[in-house]
């Protein structure tokens, strides 16, 4: 029964009939993960944003490219943020209310950032698109994520997949689409800029909106016909599968939280650090082989895997169950962490642009195939919010990843070893942390009985985990 007096944005408003076609939920969660993902091509802007007064070129007064870096730094900092502390309130309240929120401060912060380039003040950057659009990024990645999982309870990772493979996609949309709007409004005096995040901020707001106004949340006990629910899919002997729910402040006390959190950053921290140093990496090894023009062309081929694999390997995971297919990221990217410098000595550079796409397609399967993980060990019930907790793990990947792949390679060449052979050591490294992510990924067992909510607090809502009380 729907409450009449509700919100047009309550979860009691978007409860949709047992009749009602589930594949019209897939377009609303890519919706949001298309536009949250222009993250990715924020680096567009980078240098325009160093040209705001000078215009063709930089003026004394004009910003430092080191300081435009930061509005990147805030804003995936934000995003962990949100999902962590937000992801709780996003299963209170319902994925309307939520993508909702996250139109008005994604489509906000670029109104805001805006309006600091126009009275050229950075903070307000740093306060539009890293504050407020971190907060859109971070409630937007997590809030279609249950949503889909209740929906598809029978095919968890195709239907997370499809979702977060939006969220890789989004910047090959955005990225020349941004370009396009600079040129189109830039002039003699202007770097064309402010008006450009005018009208992205207004797109996404009304594409966020879009998703927000058709998404809808299955009747209690709803199943898909035909699905008998023995289990989240035919994999129960690949996973550990849990028949009940585990309470969001439960979670955080068991064993497989932190497993499966480190599981998540030591796969993202492989593939994040070497992810940023791909165009360099390609050129240095192969000096005489690739040129920059040819380095750009593979970071583009790049973010195909990386969007791809998001989708190929969570659809996959339906299969052959979620904990094989994360050791096969751990067995397979020791293997190919291990060749890429081999592929160096020996010159080979289709094993090497092979091995390097494998890893990222994996990279984004780790992120895409965590959500249905989730689903299996802790239940579908507050899996909106532990992942936005286990989101934590892409934030810390995202500073050690990078730092160690940067600083060894800087290292190795203040050592006198050659550009070429600078990243052997570091290759190494990451194959070494994949080894300690299997670990970690085997040692994930079904959940302990004691964790699960009790028959009354599952149906009433209560807000205390059953193992809390034992």
């Amino acid at each position: 029964m729907i409450d009449t007096d509700a919100g047009v944005l309550s979860k009691e408003r978007i409860t949709a009939p047992g009749d009602f076609n589930r594949w019209l939920i897939p377009p609303a969660a890519l919706a949001v993960h298309l536009s949250i993902g222009q993250v990715y091509a924020l680096s567009v802007f980078n240098l325009p944003l160093t040209r705001i007064i000078g215009v063709t070129e930089q003026a004394p007064e004009d910003w430092r490219l080191t300081s435009i870096g930061w509005i990147f730094s805030i804003a995936i900092l934000v995003l962990g943020l949100a999902a962590a502390f937000g992801g709780h309130w996003v299963e209170r309240v319902g994925p309307r209310k939520a993508m909702a929120v996250c139109a008005v401060t994604f489509g906000g912060g670029f109104l805001v950032s805006a309006l600091g380039v126009q009275t050229h003040q950075l903070w307000l950057l740093y306060l539009g698109y890293g504050v407020l659009g971190g907060i859109g990024l971070g409630i937007g990645y997590v809030s279609p994520v249950s949503t889909l999982i209740k929906w598809f309870p029978d095919r968890r990772g195709l239907a997370t997949g499809m979702a977060i493979m939006g969220f890789g996609g989004g910047a090959m949309l955005a990225s020349p689409m941004s370009v396009a709007l600079m040129d189109h409004f830039s002039s003699p005096t202007s770097a064309g800029v402010a008006p450009t995040f005018v009208v992205l901020g207004i797109l996404y707001f009304v594409a966020i909106g879009f998703g927000a106004c058709i998404v809808r949340v299955p009747p209690e006990g709803w199943k898909p016909a035909g699905w008998s629910g023995e289990g989240a899919s035919s994999t129960r002997k690949a996973s550990p599968v849990t028949d009940g729910n585990v309470h969001i402040d439960q979670a955080m006390k068991t064993p497989q939280f932190y497993l499966m959190w480190a599981a998540l950053f030591l796969n993202v921290t492989a593939g994040i650090g070497v992810l940023g140093q791909a165009s360099a990496m390609s050129q240095e090894m192969f000096p005489s082989v690739i040129t920059a023009g040819a380095a750009a062309g593979f970071v583009g081929m790049l973010s195909l895997f990386n969007m791809a694999g998001r989708f190929f390997w969570a659809s996959l995971s339906d299969r052959i169950g979620r904990r094989t297919t994360f050791s096969t990221f751990f067995v397979l990217g020791m293997v190919l962490f291990a060749l890429v410098p081999m592929s160096g000595k020996l010159g080979a550079v289709s094993l090497f642009v092979i091995g390097y796409m494998v890893i990222i397609s994996m990279y984004g399967g780790g992120f895409a195939t965590i959500p249905a993980y989730l689903a299996d060990v802790f239940g579908t019930r507050f899996v909106g919010g532990i992942h936005g907790r286990i989101l934590t793990a892409w934030s810390a990947a995202g500073v050690v990843g990078p730092v160690l792949v940067n600083y060894i390679r800087q290292y190795q060449i203040d050592q006198g070893v050659a550009k070429a052979d600078a990243y052997t050591v570091t290759m190494y490294i990451m194959a070494g942390l994949l080894f300690l992510g299997l670990l970690c990924n085997l040692r994930i067992k079904q959940m302990h009985e004691r964790h699960l909510m009790g028959e009354t607090e599952a149906h009433g809502g209560q807000a205390v985990a059953a193992g809390a009380r034992n």
